[in-house]
């Protein structure tokens, strides 16, 4: 039975949900209008905005480059992340909390900090490409994630498993291969997923990163914004949220909420 305190929490719980949905809503129902301005009530119904995104070159280039940066980070974060984990997690190291401090302090930075000394170092110290520079920017943002996902994926991992393939004549590497890495499968997959989402929308770190070769689409859409308030960036916000739901939806099919959370 719902108690008043539980029926408080659900009130609140509500609210709250409200609040972080309706800003969604409006989006969607603004991508719809056919006004040439972000407004409401919407006037009618039309397509055409949906459309003019393919007609907006920047928004294609950016969508590309967006897919690039984020896929190629991701996956160095992955490669990374993983090797440090297993690292800190099965080796007799010495300050094992200070290399995890180490890790995630990209964390503890703001982000568009990190953009700038990046800019700083790598473009204007180093004279590095632009698309290094963001890989590496990138790459900062993503790996506390996987440090984090693929831990708790290890710390759930019985060391026992790794011990009987051992004993069973398999060396360290095929353990690690064929062993330990499809027992965290879920942890590593998940982790890529925060990679992917966070590299592609992030905005402070890709505006200093960017240049006239190479820009985002974050960056695209702001820039189309300074001179143009029309529902276009509605309808590609919409686009944005059914592509990351897609890929959420495609995780939940193949790996599931179970095998996520440990089978609890």
């Amino acid at each position: 039975m719902l108690t008043s305190k539980n029926k408080v929490l659900t009130c609140i719980a509500i609210i709250f949900l409200i609040l972080l949905m309706l800003p969604l809503v409006l989006v969607v129902v603004t991508s719809f209008n056919t006004a040439n301005s972000i407004s409401l009530p919407i006037q009618g119904f039309t397509l055409n905005w949906y459309k003019n995104i393919l007609s907006q070159p920047d928004f294609i280039d950016g969508f590309i480059a967006s897919l690039e940066v984020a896929i190629i980070a991701s996956l160095l974060a992955l490669v990374v992340g993983v090797l440090a984990v297993y690292g800190l997690t099965r080796s007799n190291i010495h300050h094992t909390s200070a290399f995890q401090s180490f890790f995630l302090s990209p964390t503890l930075i703001p982000e568009i900090v990190i953009g700038f000394a990046l800019y700083q170092s790598v473009i204007v110290g180093l004279h590095l490409p632009v698309f290094i520079g963001l890989i590496i920017g990138h790459f900062l943002l993503c790996l506390p994630y996987v440090i984090r996902l693929v831990t708790a994926g290890m710390l759930m991992l019985d060391r026992h498993i790794e011990e009987a393939a051992w004993i069973s004549g398999c060396s360290a590497k095929k353990t690690f291969f064929l062993v330990v890495l499809p027992n965290i499968k879920a942890s590593i997959i998940a982790a890529f997923m925060m990679c992917f989402i966070n590299s592609f929308n992030n905005i402070p770190i890709s505006l200093f990163m960017n240049g006239p070769e190479l820009t985002l689409l974050p960056q695209a859409i702001m820039n189309y914004l300074q001179n143009n308030y029309d529902p276009t960036v509605s309808a590609i916000s919409v686009v944005l949220m059914v592509f990351t739901g897609v890929l959420m939806i495609l995780v939940e099919k193949f790996i599931g909420v179970n095998e996520l959370t440990g089978g609890k």
